[in-house]
């Protein structure tokens, strides 16, 4: 089985520790790739999941402005928190593009075989200090509202920065969420605050992107967590394009192929995942590294049989109605 999700989040996702000035290119950048990736997965027939933060739902300032939740998390770096950098926006056009993504959403959701899941409404992260069941609740049920208004159901979570909180599996249940993305099961992997990050993790994903540091990662489908929610384990980050580090570039994607075929071969889940915005820049690279992906999906697809899915459309397979 193969699994694409993405993070879609533009400006959102970085704020905390980018600026426009530095990273604004790859924002805007990012609204020509999602198109390419929408044609390529439209030409190689492939399902995809769009966890997408629920602030990109907005049409204006104005109604991002007038659509806060009841309750914002009270984080202790306040830094992460987006709701000061939106009490400061005005209606100026010049944001726009980097905060608001309504037309692109509409495209996503009217292609064949794309699913439309959540990043959270504010890029919520639920493993720093400050934050609360109660406002991650709040936060949820507003992602789900402003999906709502434009008839899309939200069945799967990514957490953003991959922090995973067990603890908040009840509150996805009950707001009708069945599946989210796990973190591969290696140590340079495991959710965590930002603040127990550390230079040796950094280093050692940074090289697990072109070498098997961390093996050949994938997971079996007889061992898939389902209780109370679908873990759908991630296997590989797809970095983006280096121009700088371009004799590595064959030996990334050497790698994800490897690790689909062993997939395909012993009938194991192999999910892929980035953020649109890492197409943002160098994007016919990128673009072209994704179509090769594709196309050998396709091999493996009339070999093996490996089949594309969505997130929800995966979770549906092991998911069981509570009674």
């Amino acid at each position: 089985m193969f699994v694409i999700s993405l993070d879609f989040e533009l400006f959102w996702g970085v704020r905390d520790h980018r600026t426009i000035e530095n990273y604004g290119d790859n924002i805007l950048g990012s609204h020509k790739a999602v198109l390419g990736m929408l044609e390529l997965f439209c030409k190689y027939d492939v399902h995809v999941t769009w966890s997408t933060v629920g602030l990109l739902f907005h049409d204006s300032i104005s109604s991002i402005i007038g659509s806060l939740p009841e309750k914002i998390p009270s984080y202790t770096n306040t830094t992460y928190s987006p709701y000061p950098f939106i009490q400061k926006l005005t209606e100026n056009s010049y944001y726009e593009p980097y905060i608001l993504a309504l037309d692109l959403i509409n495209k996503i959701s009217k292609s064949p075989n794309q699913e439309i899941g959540t990043h959270t409404y504010s890029h919520y992260y639920c493993l720093e200090a400050g934050q609360t069941n109660e406002t991650f609740n709040y936060d949820i049920a507003k992602a789900i509202e402003v999906a709502s208004k434009l008839g899309i159901p939200i069945k799967s979570i990514v957490f953003p920065r991959n922090q995973i909180n067990k603890s908040y599996f009840d509150v996805l249940v009950q707001n009708g969420i069945i599946a989210y993305r796990g973190n591969a099961d290696s140590w340079i992997y495991k959710p965590q605050a930002k603040s127990n990050e550390t230079i040796l993790k950094k280093i050692f994903r940074f090289a697990d992107t072109y070498f098997p540091l961390s093996g050949y990662n994938s997971s079996d489908l007889n061992n898939i967590e389902s209780v109370p929610i679908i873990n759908i384990p991630a296997s590989r980050f797809l970095r983006p394009y280096n121009v700088k580090l371009k004799s590595l570039e064959k030996y990334k994607v050497k790698r994800i192929k490897k690790e689909m075929s062993l997939a395909a071969k012993d009938n194991k889940l192999y999910h892929l995942w980035w953020h649109p915005h890492n197409f943002g820049v160098n994007t016919k690279q990128n673009l072209a590294q994704l179509e090769e992906i594709l196309i050998y999906f396709k091999e493996l697809q009339k070999r093996y049989n490996m089949k594309s899915y969505t997130m929800e459309e995966f979770a549906t397979l092991f998911y069981e109605p509570t009674k």
